[in-house]
């Protein structure tokens, strides 16, 4: 059973919330919703 995670916010968090989420739980569907043009990321 896959379960949804929606995330409000790209800023720094937004996306390491994501990505942290899906190490946890792989099947995890993780949305992230941005107002602005760009969301935060780093390698």
């Amino acid at each position: 059973m896959s379960r949804n995670l929606v995330i409000v916010g790209g800023g720094a968090a937004g996306p390491s919330v994501a990505a942290e989420a899906k190490r946890r739980d792989p099947s995890l569907q993780a949305t992230i919703i941005e107002r602005g043009e760009f969301i935060s990321y780093a390698a």
